[in-house]
């Protein structure tokens, strides 16, 4: 470590977890998990929907300052989803073409800024996934301090380099690997489980008694 810079050993992480989860609803993957997990206020910039399933390749900088974002493309691997924490600070992009072009060519899979973003077009054309706090043409500043490889919070949520990052339309979840095959089955059953939901009002079949169950519960 020196003047505030940490870069930690890349922890490998890449297994079946990823492969289970692919294609599963955050939302969903949120519910089987407690509703405990999932991001706030991080919107994807793409018109267009996208997804995201990899692993977690973790970066903190200061307000403003992509220094180590920069290192960070250096050390991406095929597969990777690049996270920032920002610290939520929107005045300045942290990323922008030429950063998500790198990405793009060293096979990451996406972007999540806790921080603001610029080109969004680039990113649409592209079909680059990216969720980020905001949108600012500002550049950004290159002195550092920074992390790369080490535990961050992003959009309220902690992430661990090597989480499995599940993004979609509703938001971003992160689940540990060693949880992943355990939280996508329950996550299977309960997408089977909305389907058949979703086919009983189609139906006419559809009934909630839980709910006057609850309301009696409440009351007691």
């Amino acid at each position: 470590m020196s003047n505030g810079i940490v870069i930690e050993a890349r922890r490998n992480a890449f297994g079946p977890g990823i492969e289970a989860l692919r294609g599963m609803p955050s939302s969903v993957i949120g519910d089987v998990m407690g509703r405990l997990v999932g991001t706030t206020g991080l919107h994807p910039v793409n018109r267009s929907p996208v997804t995201v399933c990899g692993n977690a390749f973790t970066v903190s900088v200061r307000a403003g300052d992509n220094l180590l974002i920069h290192k960070a493309l250096e050390l991406l691997q095929p597969g990777d989803v690049l996270v920032i924490d920002g610290e939520g600070d929107v005045s300045r992009a942290l990323v922008g073409e030429i950063m998500m072009s790198v990405a793009r060519w060293r096979g990451a899979t996406g972007f999540v800024v806790d921080g603001a973003i610029r080109d969004v077009e680039a990113f649409e054309q592209q079909q680059f996934p990216c969720w980020a706090r905001g949108i600012n043409l500002r550049g950004p500043y290159k002195d550092g301090p920074g992390t790369i490889n080490r535990p961050i919070s992003i959009g309220g949520m902690l992430v661990n380099p090597g989480d499995i990052i599940v993004g979609d339309s509703d938001g971003l979840v992160a689940v540990t690997p060693q949880e992943a095959l355990t939280v996508a089955k329950k996550a299977g059953d309960k997408v089977a489980q909305e389907q058949a939901t979703i086919q009983s009002i189609l139906n006419g079949s559809y009934s909630a008694p839980w709910v006057d169950v609850l309301l009696q519960q409440k009351k007691a």
